[in-house]
């Protein structure tokens, strides 16, 4: 593979040992990725493509796919901690698209808040 040329800008990798800003263009790709593959991917779809991507399972969050009343939910959120810093995506009808922020991490030591789906796969 050639290197960038000065005018090309290399392609965002995961920073192992960086910060959560510092990740947040890989997450991004990664994310983007996954959603042109499919525009209506579930909670699950986001934590195996970051997992692919190198992000650690262990430090991951999502919300549920579906409200209490089983309905699609409006949109789901999920999250990376890395290094102390939180990763956070959203999707879904409601959201206008994917979005994305880097915040600091709770003092309950999540990224989000209320009530997570167990990732158990």
């Amino acid at each position: 593979m050639a290197s960038p040329t000065p005018t090309e800008a290399a392609p965002p990798a995961l920073v192992p040992a960086g910060t959560a800003t510092e990740n947040l263009p890989y997450f991004d790709s990664v994310i983007t990725a996954a959603l042109s593959a499919d525009p209506n991917a579930a909670g699950r779809s986001y934590i195996d493509a970051l997992v692919a991507a190198g992000f650690d399972k262990t430090k991951m969050e999502v919300t549920a796919d579906a409200t209490t009343k089983g309905e699609p939910a409006d949109s789901i959120q999920f999250s990376v901690n890395v290094t102390g810093g939180c990763l956070i995506g959203q999707h879904g009808p409601s959201t206008g698209g994917y979005h994305s922020v880097v915040a600091p991490l709770l003092a309950t030591g999540t990224c989000l808040v209320g009530a997570t789906r167990q990732i158990d796969w």
